[in-house]
């Protein structure tokens, strides 16, 4: 008899703990010791927590803002608000006490959960003020409850751990009763472009996810995760809840850690965002310069041929981007110089692999499938991965779709895109009167589909600018289908900077090429309604002495004013529009008219998202006047 699919969330943990109770479902260190959790012992924790919160009156519609880190704790916590019905409000522990407030009174939140006491202190007066506010629960902390004081740790709710048969069946029975169309959490956006918005995501939009993702990257109950992003993000989230889901094993790691924990843990996965595989490149390419010049131009040569080797592998095999056929002679021409190339390349490309396979177990030695996601992952990083030999999938989504909307998976074997929409979502590409558009031509993203958000809690104005009357989401993103249904990001509508000429200009490419260079940490395009372009840029101080060393003289190289030197700036200045050439694929208006050195760096919940997104508008009120003294 075949098994129902579960419906809910709830049912999808009901499952996998009676599949594989003894499995390993979770390990992570606290104060220097290591555990790990089974699936059946998480079971039983989230239903002690859920228990303790259910006498606490938190119950079916409840809002609970959880404010913490990736850690086992957070995960227990919304599995077991899950479980009650309740929904979640969750955000990161370095969230701005302003944004925090906002986000609690606009959620109508009542009960708050934080993850250590020294985060409760620093908002102390902040929800002091909040009237609604009953209680509040610290994750990490000693006994805190005293009489008439509505704060509680985690030890003083668990302290009785007994469990009956009538408390399991109560649990399942209430659990049970909770329908597809509730709502399990309330997401609000990072807010790169202004107030926060509370994405409303039911049971029904995650379960599309977990039903249809886990396909498209072969996952089951043997994979094991590296976990490291923001779980109150929608896309760690997702990929926590799909592992779960798998019965496979969740490590849960750190920024600090994370490169340490790949060669320790040795996952078969890792999800993350472009900017901690652009950390791991240049930590890589760090680690190999300071073997010397000649074994760093020979792995620049060994990745450089394998790159060439797997590109012109794909053009014999019709692996790469095509938008309009090509003509057979053309087409035929181009595959006889390929295979040219391929048996040129194929002794170096043997030994490239060999000798990457160093490379390779820097990322553990076992990682099949690397996923990235909250962001456009860079060309150039795209290529670097795939050359050293791990498997990419690039992954494209958004808070308001649960995420997931398209992505390169193990189904797809186009590089260059993020594979076809996911099963069961129809993507339209638009022009600025909603009509569809021929395949090749650029335009806006619209989605439509059962992972879609039915809207932005209590924003009308918001979801009349958002969906359209046929309940389409307008993403902002610019994009293009391929001839194979392949979608292809090309920018945001959002963040294109129009020049004064009225040239409109996409920063992610240029911003993704400028920090392909060593002394680049990070580069922020500006120059709206200015007569050219500018780049604010933050360096990595010793290497851009060592770039400048060569041409300048010691005493301006280890001069105080360094980053304010003319002579250091126009050789970075000529160094970037180097690489933004015309035969580079760049147009003459996307040269940079000046540069300047920012002395600190971008921080998350400031200039950044909780996903290392930049907040435009932020760096550009930030840094007005020094862009305005650039530009003109």
């Amino acid at each position: 008899m075949q098994e129902t699919p579960p419906a809910t969330v709830f049912g999808v943990l009901l499952r996998v703990c009676q599949r594989y109770p003894r499995q390993t479902a979770f390990v992570y260190r606290a104060a220097g010791t290591e555990f790990s959790v089974s699936y059946e012992k998480f079971f039983e924790d989230v239903l002690l927590l859920a228990r303790s919160f259910s006498e606490k009156k938190i119950g079916h519609g409840t809002r609970v803002m959880v404010l913490s880190d990736n850690r086992y704790g957070w995960i227990v916590t919304d599995m077991a608000l899950m479980t009650l019905g309740a929904i979640s409000v969750p955000r990161g522990s370095d969230t701005p006490t302003g944004e925090l407030e906002y986000i609690m009174t606009h959620a109508g939140c009542e009960f708050l959960v934080v993850e250590t006491d020294e985060l409760l202190q620093r908002h102390q007066e902040m929800t002091a003020r909040l009237d609604q506010l009953k209680i509040t629960f610290i994750i990490e902390a000693e006994n805190r409850h005293k009489l008439f004081k509505p704060v509680y740790s985690y030890h003083d709710l668990l302290k009785d751990r007994t469990l009956t048969p009538a408390d399991i069946s109560e649990f399942i029975a209430r659990g049970s009763r909770i329908q597809p169309e509730d709502t399990l959490t309330l997401v609000y956006t990072s807010g790169t472009t202004g107030t926060p918005k509370g994405v409303v995501l039911s049971h029904a939009n995650l379960m599309h996810q977990i039903e249809a993702l886990p396909g498209i990257i072969a996952l089951d109950h043997e994979d094991s995760w590296l976990s490291i992003l923001p779980p109150w993000h929608i896309f760690e989230r997702t990929a926590e809840y799909i592992a779960i889901a798998a019965g496979s094993c969740i490590v849960y790691s750190t920024l600090k850690t994370f490169a340490d924990d790949l060669e320790r843990y040795r996952p078969t996965l890792v999800a993350t965002v472009p900017r901690l595989w652009e950390a791991l490149y240049g930590k890589i390419n760090a680690v190999v310069e300071k073997q010397g010049k000649r074994k760093a131009r020979m792995f620049r040569s060994l990745v450089a041929a394998s790159a060439s080797f797997r590109r012109n592998r794909r053009l014999l095999r019709d692996q790469l981007p095509c938008y309009r056929k090509p003509f057979l002679l053309i087409r035929l021409w181009r595959k006889a110089v390929a295979l040219g190339k391929l048996v040129l390349l194929y002794p170096t490309y043997l030994l490239a692999q060999k000798k990457l396979a160093l490379v390779r177990q820097k990322f553990g030695g076992r990682l099949r499938i690397a996923i990235s996601g909250g962001g456009s992952l860079p060309a150039y990083l795209d290529e670097w991965i795939d050359a050293v030999g791990i498997r990419i999938v690039n992954a494209y989504g958004m808070t308001e779709c649960a995420p997931g909307i398209a992505g390169r998976g193990l189904d797809c074997e186009v590089f260059g895109t993020l594979g076809k929409p996911i099963s069961g979502t129809e993507v339209r590409i638009v022009d600025g009167q909603g009509s569809v558009l021929p395949v090749g031509s650029e335009g806006e993203v619209w989605v439509r589909g059962p992972q879609l958000t039915s809207g932005y809690y209590n924003n009308p104005e918001e979801n009349r600018k958002a969906f359209t009357p046929a309940g389409f989401f307008r993403t902002g993103d610019l994009g293009k289908f391929t001839l194979t249904g392949e979608l292809v990001l090309v920018g945001r509508s959002k963040e294109m900077i129009v020049l004064a000429s009225g040239e409109n200009v996409d920063p992610t490419h240029i911003e993704s090429t400028i920090t392909m260079l060593p002394f680049v940490k990070d580069a922020v395009l500006v120059g709206q309604d200015k007569k050219g372009l500018g780049a604010l840029i933050v360096p990595d101080m010793e290497k851009l002495r060592e770039f400048v060393g060569d041409k300048l003289s010691a005493l301006v190289v280890e001069s105080e004013d360094f980053l304010h030197d003319k002579q250091v700036i126009a050789r970075v200045k000529n160094e970037i529009n180097r690489l933004l050439h015309p035969h580079k694929g760049f147009k003459p208006h996307e040269r940079l008219s000046g540069i300047r050195f920012l002395e600190k760096e971008f921080k998350a919940g400031e200039e950044l998202t909780n996903t290392l997104k930049k907040k435009r508008h932020i760096i550009e009120q930030k840094y007005r006047e020094l862009i305005n003294k650039l530009l003109g």
